[in-house]
């Protein structure tokens, strides 16, 4: 069956999920409630989408991505963090038929204290953890896991297999590991056991904190013209985990809470740009983070990451880097390989 599988390579490595057989989408959940804390949350949330940005789901015989992610909360619908930015959610219930979750976030936060009193939320918890095979809070996201009656003291590590080094809390009749402290960590080792080291490692880079980790957003953000509220900082933030589908500029309104004319005005105050500009500035790192480490053609990067195809791309990059991208690709392995 290899000749139906398109070998995948960043950096000489081969993609393991892809070249083993048929990809199973693996469903993982993140429980918010009002009041959560959202850098966490958003950054593993970003975490799956690089994935599957990065693999694509045209490197899957069943043209599936590889994760599906479903942001939940008691009752669905607009669900405030703690920064007052909203978010849009699937309420547990609707969920009460479908699949059981590969591995389920549980979000942190101020607002656990009262998300722990809601019998709608703890009650789903208590009938979905024990079909969950991996549960991993996020900070204070312990607390709901214990008001549902999981993880608490006295429970053992559980060893052995690759997904036992993930940071997880299980039942107490299967026990615990706290291998890695960090929720980032968790997300990342199932990339890797999923797609190998070097595809989590390359992740990692770019979505865990870094200086200068993408060229061009980057000194839009060091060179903002006045100080970036949270609520414009989570929307840019936002525009980078979603750069690589159609985006309307309403839905980046909702995420900073504000009417779209209020939001495009703020954004161009704060961040010195517009946000149709800033995500073409996106797009734009996307595609130079593929070029180097890929070996995809450039029409297909095009389009991977958001752009109609490799015509679009080709002018973005006369315009803003004088070269074209097969020059550039060539260009930045040159530089890599004399270094």
């Amino acid at each position: 069956m290899m000749e139906c599988f398109e070998a995948v390579h960043r950096k000489g490595v081969e993609l393991p999920g892809v070249l083993q057989g048929v990809r199973t989408t693996r469903n993982i959940g993140i429980v918010l409630f009002s009041g959560f804390a959202l850098p966490e949350a958003a950054a593993v949330l970003e975490i799956f989408q690089s994935a599957n940005a990065l693999t694509g789901a045209d490197t899957s015989p069943s043209g599936q991505a590889r994760y599906k992610v479903c942001l939940l909360s008691a009752v669905g619908g607009r669900v405030d963090s703690s920064s007052s930015v909203f978010v849009w959610t699937e309420g547990v219930e609707e969920r009460r038929h479908s699949d059981a979750f590969h591995a389920l976030f549980i979000s942190g936060g101020g607002g656990v204290r009262n998300a722990i009193r809601d019998e709608r939320l703890t009650t789903w918890l208590r009938r979905e953890c024990p079909r969950s095979e991996l549960l991993v809070p996020i900070g204070e996201g312990r607390l709901l896991l214990e008001a549902a009656g999981f993880g608490r003291v006295g429970t053992t590590p559980r060893l052995g297999g690759r997904a036992s080094d993930i940071c997880q809390y299980c039942p107490p009749d299967i026990g615990v590991s706290t291998a890695f402290p960090s929720p980032l960590q968790s997300a990342l080792a199932l990339v890797e056991e999923d797609f190998g080291p070097e595809i989590a490692r390359q992740i990692a880079d770019y979505v865990l904190p870094r200086p200068q980790r993408a060229r061009f957003t980057a000194t839009i953000r060091e060179n903002a013209p006045t100080y970036v509220s949270e609520k414009i900082q989570a929307s840019a933030r936002w525009l980078e985990a979603n750069g690589d589908r159609p985006i309307a500029i309403d839905e980046a309104a909702q995420v900073a809470a504000m009417s779209e004319r209020n939001f495009l005005r703020r954004f161009k105050i704060e961040m010195g740009v517009t946000p149709s500009e800033y995500l073409s500035y996106v797009r734009l790192d996307m595609c130079c983070r593929l070029l180097v480490e890929t070996d995809l053609p450039v029409d297909k990067i095009a389009r991977r990451c958001g752009l109609g195809g490799g015509g679009w791309l080709s002018k973005l990059f006369r315009k803003h880097l004088s070269t074209t991208p097969t020059e550039y690709r060539a260009s930045k392995r040159l530089t890599n390989a004399a270094s």
